[in-house]
């Protein structure tokens, strides 16, 4: 097994909002910034962020799709991929999306672990809803 080095991840916070005595962004590190990360990275449309034709998923179109019992596996792969390709900080462990047919809901638990931080396993749930058709 290869030693792992300790890092600190740093990513500027999407508020835009400035130290009120530095004058600089704000920055948000370690756990927070890859939690930020792998949320956009799952929610961004294909080909809607610019010069990177390939990130995101394709996870809003499949919302629309009739149940079928079978949706949540092409979501479960959607987001693996996704992940496995745009966020090498982390090593997903598992991916759990459950449907809520009553309410129309769908979400998301995705588990993983960071790699060259030494913190306990991460966890983060997301609802899967449409929010740009």
């Amino acid at each position: 097994m290869p030693l792992l080095r300790s890092r600190s991840f740093k990513d500027i916070n999407l508020s835009f909002k400035r130290h009120p005595i530095t004058n600089d962004l704000i920055v948000i590190k370690n756990e927070d910034a890859i939690k930020r990360s792998v949320h956009n990275c799952i929610l961004t449309i294909v080909g809607e962020k610019p010069f990177q034709k390939d990130f995101g998923t394709i996870v809003n179109a499949s919302l629309f799709e009739l149940d079928t019992g079978l949706n949540y596996i092409s979501i479960q792969n959607q987001i693996t991929s996704c992940l496995k390709a745009f966020e090498p900080r982390i090593k997903v462990t598992e991916v759990i999306v459950d449907t809520d047919g009553e309410n129309n809901q769908m979400s998301a638990k995705i588990t993983y672990d960071i790699i060259g931080l030494a913190v306990p396993r991460q966890a983060i749930d997301v609802l899967l809803f449409p929010a740009r058709v």
